[in-house]
């Protein structure tokens, strides 16, 4: 599957260089895809750590790949954390760091305004 391109920003209105950035831009490119959102709030709404498999499961039909390359870059930004037993078989389980915790409001909008208007969006 092809990478999401970044979207190029647009000065800010008001705005007097090219370096003044749309925040809307930035955050369309942190939580770009398909399984993103999905991903953040189900570990959002859990609340506690979780096994691979159990996120796999709950924002099904997504592949390992995919959920994989998803947890890594939330890794990575410092949006989820990463926990890793030494045990066998090996045990890992991911949960939301404080940082991420505070995107709950924001998807929390987002969900109570898709209930709302769902019926009444054109497919």
């Amino acid at each position: 599957m092809a990478q999401a391109k970044a979207i190029e920003a647009p000065p800010v209105e008001g705005g007097n260089n090219a370096t003044d950035r749309c925040p809307m831009i930035d955050f369309v490119n942190l939580v770009s895809g398909k399984w993103a959102i999905p991903i953040l709030y189900r570990l959002i709404v859990t609340g506690c750590p979780i096994r691979f498999g159990e996120l796999q499961r709950a924002v099904a039909p997504i592949t390992q790949k995919e959920l994989t390359r998803q947890l890594r870059l939330f890794e990575h930004r410092g949006l989820v954390y990463r926990k890793v037993y030494a045990e066998m078989p090996p045990r890992v389980e991911y949960e939301i760091t404080p940082m991420g915790r505070t995107l709950r409001g924001t998807l929390d909008s987002l969900a109570d305004w898709m209930r709302v208007n769902a019926s009444h969006l054109i497919t």
